[in-house]
């Protein structure tokens, strides 16, 4: 069977950071006869309501920090999100969360440390599955509207 992992905020989970989802009922219409395999590297690590995340650029890398605190959260969510990469292998698609932190596809925001919008680009996890997952198509949930 044919997988595809896709953002739980998709599938109508209330894993965002407001508490909320942002279920988009197609999605699970466009991928009958696959296992879809829900994804939020956020939910686990912080809860759900948590403090919002943002990419943040400095003067060596982009962190992914929180936004009220402060604190970098890069290395929690890199770890998290490797560990899912290695349960999970054998993936023919992936649906992403357009403009999140974690999964936006080239709709992320980010910032510089004052705030504004430098750039749009990758979230942190989308990031780490075009490496991982190199030859798997990606879409957002605004190619299936």
């Amino acid at each position: 069977m044919k997988k595809v992992i896709v953002s739980a905020c998709l599938l109508g989970e209330y894993c965002r950071y407001d508490g909320k989802t942002k279920r988009v009922n197609g999605i699970v219409d466009a991928y009958k006869g696959y296992e879809i395999i829900p994804f939020c590297p956020e939910a686990p690590l912080f809860g759900t309501p948590r403090e919002r995340i943002a990419l943040v650029a400095t003067e060596t890398k982009i962190k992914v920090m929180t936004e009220e605190t402060k604190k970098d959260v890069t290395a929690l969510l890199e770890e998290e999100i490797l560990a899912f990469c290695h349960k999970h292998t054998d993936i023919d698609a992936i649906v992403l969360k357009s403009k999140s932190p974690s999964c936006g596809n080239q709709t992320t925001p980010i910032l510089y440390a004052n705030g504004e919008v430098m750039q749009l680009g990758d979230g942190i996890a989308t990031q780490i599955f075009k490496k991982k997952y190199e030859k798997i198509p990606f879409y957002d949930e605004t190619d299936l509207e």
